[in-house]
């Protein structure tokens, strides 16, 4: 009797209409395929997806998901490895997320909210925690600017060469920042600047605030007096160590090196061009960006991303918020074998704990 007479059919023609045997056998292929690296034969899948099927079933069974692009047979096996497509099946259908355990999201609160004065630092906390608990490349954008237009700034003098400085937006909130500076100055100096600041740029977003400061006022430099000079000093330095009005557009990456370690990414050719999108960032950015209206984790697999470079690749992304209002994503890149029930929860939770850092820290 043909074995396959008298088995149900895998699929109704679509991916979406597998039967349950399919859909066990392919979560068995997907996941001993992430854990081995190798191409998964009958005899394994049997015993991994803990059905009593003869070895002509589950070869039957796989010729059909791979006529229906979720698996694929190497050349130089007989057992078989998930497509983009095959991963995206098991993402969307077949995955069951690992919740973080609670020391590790403990852990990772506690880090994070060191930081949550300080964005610039918080960012490069927060990637190079995602790089060290993925093994994966960790990258975080630099928060958007939210609205916050200035109503006024104030120095106050601290010891050693510090000033706490001192910002009113929008009316009401308040937010404060000690700066490191190269000279000391007096309290009638600072107090100097202070007004001088806020004459300037009173009813300003703190982004116009920023160009105008950095830009505008710094090419004039030549005609202003000690006065102005020390206020376009002070504020150079409350911008550049602090990041407040930052034009959003720029990635911190952590953890390239990792990818190294994967043979379906060892190739030199594909290391190379890697690391070179990493470098540009142009690329990256513009993927993320199209996650920023994304409510929670959005996945691209090999070529969804759009960008060749990746077609080995596998991004998951999160966007965080501040007040409510997405002003950043963060996300790993690794090859498509990777762990995702436990990744997929670990930027989910990093993306909620930055944001809650940043709220905190406002």
């Amino acid at each position: 009797m043909n074995p396959r007479a008298a088995d149900e059919p895998a699929t109704g023609g679509a991916p979406g209409a597998l039967s349950e045997r399919a859909q066990r056998l392919l979560k068995a292929l997907v996941e001993a395929y992430i854990r081995d690296g190798q191409p998964v034969g009958s005899r394994t899948l049997t015993r991994e997806s803990g059905l009593l099927l003869s070895s002509a079933t589950v070869r039957n069974t796989m010729a059909d998901l791979e006529e229906l692009g979720l698996v694929a047979s190497p050349h130089t096996s007989a057992g078989r490895v998930p497509t983009d497509r095959g991963y995206r099946f098991f993402v969307d259908t077949l995955l069951k997320w690992k919740p973080v355990d609670a020391p590790a999201e403990h852990e990772l609160s506690r880090r994070l909210a060191e930081h949550g004065d300080d964005p610039k630092a918080l960012v490069a906390s927060a990637s190079q925690l995602l790089s060290t608990v993925t093994r994966l490349a960790g990258l975080v954008t630099v928060p958007r600017p939210t609205h916050a237009a200035l109503t006024q700034i104030e120095f106050m003098a601290l010891s050693e060469n510090r000033v706490l400085a001192i910002l009113v937006t929008n009316g009401r909130e308040v937010q404060n920042r000690v700066l490191q500076l190269a000279r000391s100055y007096t309290p009638d100096e600072l107090r100097r600047a202070s007004n001088f600041l806020t004459e300037q740029c009173a009813g300003r977003e703190l982004a116009e605030v920023r160009k105008r400061l950095l830009s505008e006022l710094s090419e004039t430099r030549h005609s202003m007096n000690q006065m102005m000079q020390d206020a376009i000093a002070l504020a150079q330095q409350m911008f550049d160590q602090t990041g407040l009005g930052a034009e959003p557009g720029d990635v911190v990456i952590a953890g390239e090196t990792n990818l190294m370690g994967f043979a379906e990414l060892s190739n030199v050719e594909k290391l190379r061009g890697l690391f070179e999108a990493f470098n540009e960032k142009r690329d990256i950015l513009h993927i993320l960006d199209q996650c920023l209206g994304a409510d929670r984790v959005q996945i691209f697999i090999g070529q969804e991303s759009g960008y060749s470079i990746l077609d080995d690749c596998t991004l998951i992304s999160a966007p965080y918020t501040v007040d409510n209002e997405v002003v950043g994503v963060l996300g790993v890149i690794g090859p498509t074998r990777m762990a995702y029930e436990r990744v997929i929860p670990i930027v989910d939770l990093t993306a909620r704990l930055v944001g809650a850092a940043l709220n905190s820290g406002r």
